[in-house]
C-alpha cells in the first residue's frame, strides 16, 4: 500500500501540540514518523540520504 505524501500543515500541527504541552514527546515522534516527516525532509534536501 502506498503512503500519501507528507502534509506539512499536519506535521506542524503535531509539533505545535508538543510545544503547547498537549502531547508527550514520544507521541509527537510517532505522529511525525507516521506523517512522513522523513520523506518531507528527504524531498527538501533533494533526495540525499544519510543511510550508509
Amino acid at each position: 500500500m502506498d503512503r500519501p505524501p507528507p502534509d506539512p500543515a499536519k506535521l506542524l500541527a503535531h509539533w505545535m501540540e508538543w510545544e503547547r504541552g498537549d502531547t508527550t514527546p514520544g507521541e509527537v515522534m510517532k505522529n511525525l514518523k507516521h506523517g512522513g516527516l522523513r520523506d518531507l525532509l528527504d524531498q527538501l534536501v533533494g533526495g540525499q540520504t544519510t543511510d550508509g
